[in-house]
């Protein structure tokens, strides 16, 4: 059974009809043709497919299309302002944290989400003092809150320093 749904994606919006058990990712990719999120595992396990949902990040291969309701929809490409890459875009870029960039739009919409948790004071696994106001956002921490999304090139040495060197021009306390 189809729904009529309107995904706001990256500020424009989008109405289509929907099977109700339709991802957001094969929305997003299959009706939308916005490839920016990746199929990887299609369970949840890899982050390829991670977007920010109402800035909070998400694997889109997990949320049913029709829950989404008025949330905004933000992938990688989303990130960009007038075509000019995000900070992140540009820092992975410096620090060459990617590799074949299968896995880059799903550590780039991480790495954001990461960068509002901290300034929004929210402590992780590794948090020393979880009961404190601001989040230090060192290497440890960067590994722990990235750690959802896996990268078969293994380039972690060099998403830690970009994200960092990021987070340290946003202010975000390091």
């Amino acid at each position: 059974m189809d729904s009529q749904i309107t995904l706001r994606v990256d500020g424009a919006a989008h109405p289509l009809a929907v099977d109700t058990r339709t991802t957001l990712l094969d929305a997003l990719r299959e009706r939308l043709r916005i490839t920016s999120p990746k199929k990887g595992c299609d369970h949840g396990q890899c982050g390829a497919c991670t977007v920010l949902l109402d800035g909070r990040r998400v694997n889109s291969c997990l949320v049913l299309a029709v829950t989404v309701g008025d949330a905004e929809v933000t992938t990688s490409d989303g990130l960009a302002v007038d075509d000019v890459p995000h900070a992140l875009h540009r820092s992975f870029v410096e620090h060459d944290a990617f590799q074949c960039g299968y896995c880059t739009p799903g550590q780039v919409c991480s790495a954001a989400g990461i960068l509002a948790e901290a300034r929004a004071g929210w402590p992780s696994a590794v948090t020393p003092d979880v009961a404190a106001d601001t989040v230090e956002l060192t290497d440890d921490e960067i590994r722990e809150r990235m750690s959802g999304n896996l990268c078969r090139c293994a380039a972690y040495a060099n998403i830690v320093p970009a994200v960092a060197d990021v987070a340290r021009a946003e202010g975000v306390r390091r």
